[in-house]
């Protein structure tokens, strides 16, 4: 197993043990996407880690935020500043 596949499988068993925490049952009852500011029913969120398992980043309360399925699925493993340089290039 590579050091990639090792840092992936840990933060998944730690990002799973933070979806049980109290801190992010309470972030899911606000409902609030973190990238388009709609509210949503807890159902249909889901946990997005602001930095990617797959680019580096760890499964702790400072790296990942609530949003709705369809953020989630639009970010995929881009970073924050590739989201900023695409969101610059379509308002050109």
């Amino acid at each position: 197993m590579s050091a990639d596949e090792k840092h992936r499988k840990r933060e998944r068993e730690k990002a799973r043990a933070l979806r049980k925490s109290r801190w992010w049952q309470q972030k899911l009852e606000e409902g609030l996407c973190h990238y388009c500011g709609d509210t949503f029913e807890k159902r249909l969120l889901t946990m997005d880690h602001i930095v990617p398992v797959a680019r580096g980043g760890k499964s702790v309360k400072g790296n990942v935020v609530v949003c709705c399925k369809d953020c989630n699925s639009e970010k995929a493993a881009k970073t924050p500043a590739e989201l900023l340089l695409e969101e610059l290039a379509r308002k050109q």
